[in-house]
């Protein structure tokens, strides 16, 4: 049985750890409470974005716009871009983890894949794997607005229009419900033009008249400015809903080590006590042997 003084000292370093825990518990609700007010925030841009491009796929469905090309090249030529969303910080259950196993299996997929990352935590992983990161937005993760989403986005659009890559797509963590979080792949560029089309037959019926839209100057030039827009929209989105993910992650976990934390502090408390108990019981045999023996001399 360990001494009275190394029970106290591990029920003083596991008190101090409990302190933490609550306190970044604390932390990531506040932030995840913000988080999902500018989610809610950004819905309606976006969905507006969505809608504007499926109108103007409803009215003009054979548009040429490079922003909805398929590339020619075979997946196993296909020069792609993985948009990487991770944290800057660890301490948050699986989070991390679920988005670098699918960004490891792309990069199995596509070898000469150009990593463009988010996040601390995915920037020291690729470098201890020696994979080269074309670009690493910094300070976006944990303050996630639409000015930094329309840099990031400049510089896919710009790789793409550049034909620097075919395809660029975005790793990152959706909130499913409140409870529930999964790390997915989506494709941003270039868009799908059947996810769009889809929207339209099943939203308007047969029998209702199409209004009628003038594009000026062109539907071509018009698609060129709501494309790219609609790609922002859509990063800005993904940033806040990581974000989010990353805060609910973080209070489950630290929930976790606060409730492990109070269970091993009462298995402390008892076994000090119990050790406490026998130090006297001791401490009370010596005394009276030694009284006994006093008595015989």
């Amino acid at each position: 049985m360990s001494s009275t003084k190394e029970i106290k000292d591990r029920i003083s370093s596991v008190s101090d750890t409990l302190k933490i825990t609550n306190a970044m518990y604390l932390i990531s609700s506040s932030k995840l409470k913000k988080a999902k007010k500018s989610l809610a925030d950004t819905e309606p841009f976006f969905y507006s974005l969505q809608s504007a491009v499926t109108r103007m796929l409803r009215h003009v469905p054979d548009m040429k716009s490079p922003y909805f090309e398929d590339a020619d090249s075979n997946d196993e030529e296909k020069k792609v871009g993985l948009l990487v969303v991770t944290a800057d910080k660890g301490l948050a259950g699986a989070y991390n983890h679920n988005v670098l196993k699918i960004m490891d299996r792309q990069l199995e997929k596509f070898k000469d894949a150009k990593v463009y990352c988010m996040g601390q935590i995915g920037k020291h992983y690729l470098e201890s794997k020696g994979v080269e990161i074309d670009t690493q937005f910094n300070y976006v993760v944990q303050d996630p607005n639409l000015s930094r989403a329309r840099r990031i986005t400049e510089t896919l659009v710009n790789d793409f229009r550049q034909h620097k890559v075919d395809e660029v797509v975005m790793i990152y963590t959706r909130m499913e419900n409140a409870m529930t979080e999964t790390a997915e792949v989506r494709q941003l560029l270039p868009l799908v033009r059947e996810s769009f089309v889809g929207e339209t037959t099943q939203y308007l019926p047969a029998d209702v008249p199409v209004e009628s839209i003038k594009f000026v100057p062109s539907p071509e030039m018009v698609m060129s400015r709501i494309a790219p827009e609609y790609v922002t929209g859509f990063v800005y989105g993904a940033l806040v809903e990581s974000f989010c993910c990353e805060q609910h992650a973080r209070m489950t976990a630290m929930q976790s080590a606060t409730d492990a934390g109070e269970k091993m502090l009462k298995s402390l408390n008892t076994e000090y006590n119990r050790a406490r108990q026998a130090a006297i019981t001791q401490e009370i045999t010596e005394i009276v042997a030694g009284a006994r023996a006093q008595q015989r001399t």
